[in-house]
Formats: C-alpha cells, structure tokens, sequence
C-alpha cells in the first residue's frame, strides 16, 4: 500500500499538516540550464549548421572553383518514451491516525479535507520532481524502471564531436584550470557558459579557495560559484569527478542543452480516481513522455577523473580495452 504506518503514537491531536522529507527538485529545469521543448509527442529535430573557412583572396572574375566555404546542416534527434508514475492507496489509513485529517461522510477520496489531499499530492510532485532531475542527467534507456529515458551524460556520450580533456589533477583548481584550456575561444566570452559539477566536488573547490590565506573568503562564508568569471551550477544528480564546460540556458538559441517532453507541465498533470467501482482503494497516474540531447559536441567539454571514467580519449579506450584482455 502506497500510505505506510510506522510507530505511530497517535493520542487524539496531532499538528494540523503533514510533514515531507525535504528533497532536492528538477534542478537542471529550475536552474535555467536546459531547454525544453514542449508538446513533442512523437520525434523532433534539433537543426544544426556547420560553416568552413570562406574568406580568400580577391579575383576579378571568379569561376565556381573558386569557391571556398561551405554549409553543412545535421540533426540531433530528440525521440521522448512513455512512462509513468502510478501509485495506489487507502484513505482509510487516516481513519485512526491524524484526527484533523479523518475522512468525513462516506470514505471516499473526495472527502478527505484539502489539507490531507494537497499533502499527499505534493508529496508527490516532489518525489516525481527528484527523480526526473537524475534522469534527466543520468538517465539510461532500458528495460526496467531504472532505465526510463537517454540523459544528458549518456548522450554525450556516444557524440564523437565532444572535447574530452586529459588531466591527472586531483585539486579542483587544477581541473577547472585545464577545462577552461580546451574551451573554444567562440565560447569563452559567452554568458551563457557555464561549468556544472557535483556539490560535493564545489565543497572541495571551496576548501581550497578558503586555504588559500589572505586571497578569498574565511570559514564563515563561501566563496562564489565561480572560476576565472565563468559561472559554476552544482547539481545534486551530478556525479562526482566529473566537470563539464558547456552553454546553459531556457532558451533554444543560447544553450547546448535540450529536453523534450510531450507536455509542457506532464510532471503536474496527475490523474486521480478509485482503482474500480467496488474498490476503496484509489490511485495518483501520471502519464509523461521524455528524452534530452545535446546540440554540438564541440561545445561540450569534459574532464571524466572518475575511477571509471566513461569519456576518455580514443587511445586511452583502446589501452583500458587492450588491459581488459
């Protein structure tokens, strides 16, 4: 049964409001740092042009083999699968438990007060919330309900274009400083860069800013998200020792970040209903549809120094390979 009772010592009054564990949210989403694209049912397309090189030296009359340049256009594939959240529960569980929140008249779900159903349902919107963000990030497509969707990393992944840098740094300094190496110069002064890293490895980078005497911040505050004027965004779903460079916004235009969804607010769009007509029991059903890209691999620079690093250079894959046999 979704509504589990644990050492409950209900005596006849209790707080007016049910208490949820705090969670982190869709933090990718909120942040401003990816951009999704509603009402994507079936497949969409994300546009890409490439230019070559087109200035040369003037000619009074020039010939069609004369010319330099090109366009070349491609696509990313944003391809969003179903799936779902479904849970299912008892209202009568609250019958000798919260007497603020005991059903009245007929136990059915529309009689539990407001309080206790908005509980419940931002309960789960924010458990549904949580879970997107790490998919969103590490999602794996597969066959049970831990693989739902592709995330970011993992399509990063399988782009030949990405800039995988090297680096046996193990102060956060020293990493950051040879990300910001490899990042192209067309994206250096841009405002939408952005660094993003795990929390904890932030904390590492800010112990060791606060060591350094008479140059940042004290023990009482914390130092600003930020290295050399590019911004850094933690993400709690983000995996440790890995740094990624690359451009973040809301907007299609600005980011390198994509996500497509089916409807603009699917993780609000929440079903409610009794599981039959002779049932007591009811169900919360929510319907999503979901798939995330990246638009250029060339903008997309990573430092892996996980024990297992899952970007690696070519002939680093082929040493680890050769080492396996």
């Amino acid at each position: 049964m979704a509504i589990n009772i644990k050492n409950t010592n209900y005596n006849g009054e209790v707080l007016e409001r049910l208490l949820t564990v705090a969670t982190t949210s869709n933090e990718i989403v909120e942040k401003g740092l990816i951009h999704v694209i509603p009402g994507v049912s079936k497949k969409i397309s994300i546009p890409r042009l490439h230019t070559g090189k087109m200035l040369r030296k003037h000619k009074e009359d020039p010939k069609v083999e004369d010319s330099k340049g090109n366009f070349t256009y491609s696509e990313q594939e944003l391809n969003p699968v179903d799936f779902m959240a479904f849970t299912v529960f008892n209202p009568r569980v609250f019958e000798n438990i919260w007497r603020p929140f005991q059903p009245k008249g007929d136990l059915v779900f529309a009689e539990l007060p407001p309080n206790a159903q908005n509980a419940l349902l931002d309960a789960l919107s924010k458990q549904v919330q949580f879970e997107l963000g790490g998919h969103y990030i590490n999602g794996e497509y597969g066959n049970d309900d831990d693989h739902l969707f592709n995330g970011i990393l993992t399509q990063a992944a399988k782009d030949s274009d990405i800039v995988i840098v090297s680096s046996e740094a193990t102060k956060m300094v020293d990493r950051l400083k040879a990300v910001r190496a490899q990042i192209p110069v067309a994206m250096l002064e841009n405002p939408n860069l952005r660094f993003l890293m795990s929390p904890s490895d932030f904390n590492k980078y800010d112990d060791e800013l606060t060591a350094r005497e008479y140059k940042n911040r004290d023990e009482t505050t914390r130092n600003i998200k930020m290295y050399k004027d590019i911004k850094i965004e933690t993400l709690a779903a983000w995996p440790d020792d890995l740094i990624v460079a690359t451009l973040c916004s809301p907007d299609a235009m600005t980011t390198n970040l994509f996500a497509a969804v089916n409807l603009q607010d699917d993780e609000h769009v929440i079903k409610i209903g009794p599981v039959s007509n002779m049932s007591e029991l009811y169900f919360f059903k929510m319907l999503m549809k979901a798939d995330t890209n990246i638009a250029f691999g060339e903008e997309f620079i990573v430092l892996d120094s996980r024990e297992e690093p899952v970007f690696v250079q070519p002939e680093e894959e082929e040493e680890q390979q050769g080492g396996g046999e």
